[in-house]
């Protein structure tokens, strides 16, 4: 009983997701790259490491760099510490470190909540200009030292241009 429920909240949560990437790609032409890696079985392992790979063509323009993190109401915290590392097409590597705070001190999460998923967008970097053109890699890695984070859905990038 309790796995035919998972699976009816997985596919809701599945649906919900692909909605919103659609409704947000066809209503935001200021975005650039988004991309969502599904964690497999919500259970983020520190070995799994996501990687975004974007094609970068303007140099000129300020970009916003956001995370997005899709969370169950089984995550045993209330924030996510996170490693972020970009390498650009020359070689250029930085490697930064990020709280996300994903519940209120009362314990009730942040973000759009739909069943038993929240979903959250936070900054990772604002106004950046991207010195060259080219493949630029990021990877995003769980730094909360649990070898096996229960409770997170999805974790992405994306990068819209700036409105400054």
């Amino acid at each position: 009983m309790k796995i035919e429920k998972n699976k009816k909240i997985i596919r809701s949560g599945v649906l919900f997701c692909f909605l919103t990437v659609l409704l947000t790609v066809a209503c935001n032409d200021n975005v650039v790259y988004e991309r969502n890696e599904r964690i497999p079985d919500n259970v983020w392992n520190r070995f799994h490491i996501p990687v975004f790979e974007v094609e970068i063509t303007d140099t000129l323009n300020a970009h916003n760099l956001l995370i997005n993190l899709r969370n169950t109401g089984e995550y045993p915290r209330s924030n996510l510490f996170l490693f972020i590392s970009a390498t650009s097409p020359g070689g250029a590597f930085t490697r930064d470190t990020l709280e996300l705070v994903l519940a209120d001190p009362s314990g009730r999460w942040k973000g759009r909540g739909f069943g038993s998923i929240w979903q959250n967008r936070f900054f990772y970097r604002k106004n950046v200009r991207f010195p060259e053109r080219g493949k630029y890699t990021f990877e995003v890695e769980q730094a909360m030292r649990i070898d096996d984070l229960r409770g997170i859905v999805d974790v992405g990038l994306r990068i819209e241009k700036s409105d400054r």
